[in-house]
């Protein structure tokens, strides 16, 4: 008789049909992103459209890379993880340099195409963040890309009201802070998903020396 209840006798949520079509899915979003918002972030001279088409870029290359670990075992999805960790906080300090460096030498950004641009990525993420919610619970790996669209979401509605405040006030200001606090996002979320990541291949490691001792 099979064990139903083995661990080898369960499907693996990390190689399922419908974690990979998600992946996919947000995969070709933030790609198309990327290209649309640099180009109106550079046109408009928006350093928060810049900072968010980043993170769509950042983002794009996660989901690629969950996908080619999809269905590997816990320690590479775990050393993927901590990859995207590090780009993660990475293009987070990019941007606060970025956004430093504008308070000084940056123009006024256009805050029309601000607001036209935000409101359609918010519209894009929104989607991607509610698809990838049930994942939210899983592996470093997993949680990695939901908070990756998390980020996203909240960065867009930050977008929006910086264009408001731009238009509003007649100054860069909303704009250089919005972006530095998306900075701030991206650098925690790193360090959240590096963290899980380590503590996912330290639980590993201590589980192979377990095992081996037992032998």
């Amino acid at each position: 008789m099979v064990c139903s209840s083995c661990a080898s006798g369960k499907p693996d949520p990390n190689n399922s049909p419908s974690w990979r079509r998600a992946l996919w899915i947000a995969l070709a979003v933030n790609a198309t992103m990327f290209v649309a918002e640099m180009a109106a972030g550079v046109a408009g001279g928006s350093k928060a459209l810049q900072a968010d088409a980043l993170d769509f870029l950042g983002d794009a290359a996660n989901y690629a890379i969950s996908l080619g670990v999809a269905g590997m075992a816990l320690a590479w999805r775990a050393r993927a993880a901590l990859l995207k960790g590090a780009t993660l906080a990475a293009l987070g300090i990019y941007v606060l340099c970025a956004t430093l460096w504008a308070v000084w030498h940056g123009r006024m950004p256009e805050a029309e195409v601000m607001g036209v641009v935000g409101v359609a990525a918010l519209v894009a993420n929104a989607a991607v963040a509610l698809m990838l919610y049930r994942f939210r619970t899983g592996d470093a790996n997993m949680r990695s890309v939901w908070i990756c669209s998390r980020n996203d979401a909240i960065g867009n509605v930050a977008v929006v009201l910086a264009a408001a405040g731009v238009f509003g006030t007649g100054t860069a200001w909303p704009d250089l802070i919005v972006a530095g606090i998306m900075a701030a996002l991206g650098i925690s979320g790193g360090v959240q998903i590096i963290r899980q990541a380590r503590a996912e291949l330290s639980g590993g490691r201590r589980a192979n020396v377990l095992q081996s001792g037992a032998a």
